[in-house]
């Protein structure tokens, strides 16, 4: 997002420091002068990237001619992909859209009072149409390779003694606790500086201590994407509604329990969105 100038010093809530430069800051929330289609087309972009970046990581890691799999390969996957997603957060169309990159970050931001309620279903969809474009873009530049098993397009899928209950019981836990560290960095401005890091630091754990267990998603448009165009390769099909439904939720209701801890973390939004000089 662009960090525009609040328009006075008494857009800041009371008893915030004055803002940081906009060099130094990241924050979820978009600013107010770029329109919701470019910020859309970002999220889309953005989205696409991580994908590819997911699906590459998963191509070298687990397929034969690649490092082979094993537990180690989650590690690595999980330091590789939060990585990258703390750099799409601190992107310039990162700071434009506020790089959310995940339907439920974006349901959670909502429920926080700190993003219109008018902008998540557009965000939602890029997030999806991205994940779809992302998984393409890395079957075309590494070929069939991608289809076969066990890249399988890097579809999520869960151990064997882990059934769908049990995968949506991990997957709303992990938006829980991700939507109320959303609401403590969210509150103070130091926070949100860090956001970027704190993010790609929880994906990089998720991914390598769940991944051997539950798939370790965490995020809608992580498994639809993949999910998708496995199904129209003629797969099985992997567990979809699992790895929706558990990351909705538990944002949802982490976000919720976050607003009763700790109050209103910034003003609601009106007319138009809000900068992160504003909040």
């Amino acid at each position: 997002m662009t960090l525009t100038p609040a328009p006075d010093a008494a857009a800041r809530l009371p008893g915030e420091a004055p803002s940081v430069p906009p060099s130094s800051a990241a924050s979820p929330f978009p600013s107010a002068s770029p329109s919701l289609v470019l910020r859309v087309c970002c999220e889309f972009g953005l989205t696409a990237v991580l994908l590819l970046g997911v699906v590459t990581g998963v191509r070298w890691l687990f397929a034969p001619d690649g490092y082979g799999g094993g537990g180690a390969a989650f590690a690595v996957l999980g330091a590789g992909v939060g990585a990258l997603l703390a750099v799409l957060m601190l992107s310039a169309p990162g700071r434009r859209s506020g790089a959310h990159l995940n339907p439920a970050v974006t349901l959670a931001l909502w429920r926080l009072g700190v993003f219109p309620g008018r902008d998540v279903l557009p965000y939602c969809l890029a997030q999806l149409g991205g994940s779809v474009a992302g998984t393409w873009l890395a079957a075309v530049v590494w070929g069939p390779v991608v289809a076969r098993p066990p890249v399988g397009y890097a579809a999520v899928r869960p151990g064997p003694r882990w059934g769908e209950g049990a995968v949506v019981a991990a997957e709303a836990g992990v938006l829980a606790a991700s939507a109320l560290m959303l609401a403590g960095l969210l509150a103070r401005p130091v926070g949100r500086r860090l956001l970027p890091y704190a993010v790609g630091l929880v994906t990089a754990l998720v991914i390598a201590l769940l991944g051997p267990l539950t798939g370790g998603s965490a995020n809608p448009a992580r498994q639809f994407g993949p999910a998708l165009l496995a199904w129209e390769a003629g797969g099985t099909g992997p567990l979809l509604w699992a790895y929706v439904a558990g990351p909705v939720l538990g944002a949802v209701a982490g976000a919720v329990l976050g607003r009763r801890l700790g109050g209103q973390l910034g003003a609601r939004l009106g007319d138009r969105p809000v900068s992160p000089r504003e909040t």
